[in-house]
């Protein structure tokens, strides 16, 4: 069977171009090989190019495709990149794999477009990804046709569902020290002495901004424990909503000649519950959630859950936990987890002795880690068969 490899032309209303869409990220995308200005490029570790090298050399073997792999697929508007790996391979984190598939055409595996055609080529019991639509020519030879498509690199599709994931990044708010979480910023005062503030009021605030003038406010953070040594790993403050910083404070003269403090001034944005004196404020941080790869962590990494973000006891599919590691044990964004239900004890009811027996634990289900902090991390549940709870075991996946 022979191939031909593709080219395709994306073009951005700004006359920004891409020579080459190629077969990416999980297993196809779309970028150049000469990277045009203002096109974003992404890093690939060390440990991916090392897999996709390796794997390139042969392909990958059809013993880890899923069963079900389809021999084409068109990528859709909607679909993620977790999404599309689950369809081509057993192991949706292991994408460097399907990426060492078509090494040649790929130059930055974080892009992917809706309308790419994606051709499943498999020959000698090894599994190659090209990238077009098949056509069977003279004598039954199977060759790529390419296309010229067109699109906004904001076309793109994510990683994960991101519309599960965005709130969070502005509404999860974690101190690593009560020291750090007193310092913070603070509401002093209210419009016209008022109990509670509503969007569209002013607030007075003492504090140091840091030059910042976007910012989220919260109340009432609460110790994240770790489940087995009781430790506090960090503050996880209550959302409350934001506001902009419309003139800055100063420091000012009283009537009687003496100095004032002058505090700054706030408009209250958004509010998610009414704002009131003593609330807190932390800067909004910058968007992050883009282009997080899924992956297998470098080095062994296991834990227990912390929380459940929000009132649940227990969470399930597309719901947010808290874990108990963060970047200084190596957790990194897009990080893929396992979920292990610990088994239950029971009692041997076949023998006298009557012994108590420890059912071993089953894996059911996996996270995607999306936030690390210092000592703790935010994790979207991928999928899972029973309810999680605080306490419940993570590993590699």
């Amino acid at each position: 069977m022979t191939q031909r490899s593709l080219f395709h032309a994306a073009r951005q209303t700004r006359a920004l171009s891409v020579s080459a869409l190629t077969a990416l990220g999980v297993l196809a995308g779309s970028l150049s090989s000469a990277h045009a200005e203002g096109v974003p490029n992404y890093p690939i570790t060390p440990q991916q190019k090392a897999t996709a090298a390796k794997v390139a050399e042969a392909g990958v073997p059809l013993s880890e495709l899923s069963p079900n792999a389809p021999d084409t697929y068109t990528v859709k508007r909607g679909d993620t990149l977790w999404d599309i790996s689950s369809l081509f391979l057993k192991t949706p984190w292991r994408w460097p794999e399907l990426w060492g598939m078509n090494m040649q055409q790929i130059r930055n595996p974080h892009l992917i477009f809706p309308g790419q055609m994606l051709y499943l080529d498999k020959s000698n019991g090894r599994a190659r990804l090209r990238v077009g639509e098949p056509v069977v020519g003279a004598g039954g030879t199977v060759k790529l046709s390419p296309r010229v498509r067109e699109g906004s690199l904001d076309d793109a599709i994510s990683s994960v569902r991101v519309h599960l994931l965005e709130p969070f990044f502005n509404e999860a708010v974690v101190f690593d020290t009560s020291e750090e979480l007193l310092q913070a910023p603070r509401i002093v005062a209210t419009q016209e002495g008022r109990v509670v503030l509503s969007r569209g009021e002013t607030a007075y605030v003492r504090g140091d901004l840091q030059g910042r003038r976007d910012f989220r406010m919260f109340r009432e953070p609460k110790p994240l424990r770790d489940p087995t040594t009781r430790e506090v790993l960090g503050f996880e403050a209550q959302y409350v909503g934001t506001a902009v910083m419309t003139r800055e404070g100063a420091e000012g003269t009283g009537a009687d000649g003496g100095p004032v403090v002058i505090p700054s001034t706030f408009n209250i944005t958004s509010l998610r519950q009414e704002a009131g004196v003593g609330d807190r404020l932390s800067p909004v941080p910058a968007r992050e959630y883009t282009n997080m790869v899924p992956h297998a962590p470098a080095q062994d990494l296991s834990g227990q859950i912390v929380s459940i973000y929000g009132e649940g006891l227990t969470a399930g599919q597309n719901q947010i936990v808290t874990i108990n590691k963060g970047s200084r044990d190596g957790m990194e964004r897009g990080h893929v987890l396992a979920l292990w239900r610990a088994g239950a004890t029971a009692m041997d009811k076949t023998s006298e002795d009557r012994a108590v027996m420890k059912l071993p634990d089953e894996r059911h289900g996996l996270l995607f880690v999306f936030r690390v902090f210092d000592r703790v991390s935010y994790a979207l549940i991928l999928n899972v068969q029973d309810p999680v709870k605080p306490g419940d075991r993570f590993t590699q996946p």
